[in-house]
């Protein structure tokens, strides 16, 4: 069992909103993407989707764009991110998932095998450069959110699991300070912590390395709209 990640993938039904406006490179990124899903990913595997998946403004508008993925191998897991507006109430939307193989988070965590995945959207961290007080609220609020998340690992963890984290935002600035979310990561033991949120020309590194965690960014223009291996 192999795990990926991608996010940010901004999905747009009829292109309604393309996202060639911000650069060449969008330009059909949804095929891209799929076209490197197909090469990499088997029916066994797990493919990380670490939010702003849909530019759609209600549940049914998200779920046309979802529908897009249907067909795609792998277990699809998705956190929400800060432009998924379509994503409002999490019980109606698991019970109108394309398939199986799509599986939302949010405050909670879902075990595969040895494999503990767990995600909440996260906010902008102090130290970031479009951090203010008005976003101490959210931050401390995410927080709580994924102290939730960690209860319910807590329920299903046994010796020898591994603990990846989901969360939309990264999860510090550039320089890598401690922030809440950091701090609960390392101390619940996570292995890896995967991220988007960052588009375009603004600098921020792909892996990082703190406190024996790796953090890796999966935006897809970033990546060149590839899937990044995890595990």
């Amino acid at each position: 069992m192999n795990v990926f990640s991608i996010s940010d993938l901004h999905l747009s039904k009829d292109n309604l909103k393309p996202m060639n406006v911000f650069g060449a490179g969008w330009e059909n990124h949804l095929e891209k993407i799929k076209s490197d899903w197909l090469k990499k990913v088997s029916g066994d595997d797990i493919v990380l989707v670490c939010g702003d998946i849909s530019w759609g403004l209600s549940l049914s508008e998200g779920l046309e764009d979802l529908q897009s993925l249907a067909g795609l191998p792998g277990k699809k897991i998705f956190i929400r991110g800060n432009h998924d507006y379509w994503w409002n109430g999490i019980t109606k939307l698991r019970r109108a998932a394309p398939d199986d193989s799509f599986i939302f988070l949010q405050n909670d965590c879902i075990k595969i095998e040895n494999l503990i995945i767990c995600g909440s959207r996260g906010w902008t961290c102090p130290g970031c450069a479009d951090y203010t007080a008005d976003d101490e609220k959210l931050y401390l609020r995410e927080a709580e959110r994924f102290k939730l998340c960690f209860k319910e690992v807590e329920k299903v963890r046994r010796e020898g699991d591994r603990l990846i984290v989901m969360i939309h935002y990264p999860p510090f600035s550039p320089k890598f300070p401690d922030t809440l979310f950091t701090d609960l990561f390392k101390e619940q033991g996570a292995e890896k912590v995967v991220f988007g949120h960052i588009h375009g020309e603004a600098y921020f590194p792909y892996r990082t390395v703190k406190d024996g965690i790796e953090y890796i960014l999966t935006s897809c223009d970033k990546v060149d709209f590839t899937l990044q291996k995890i595990i």
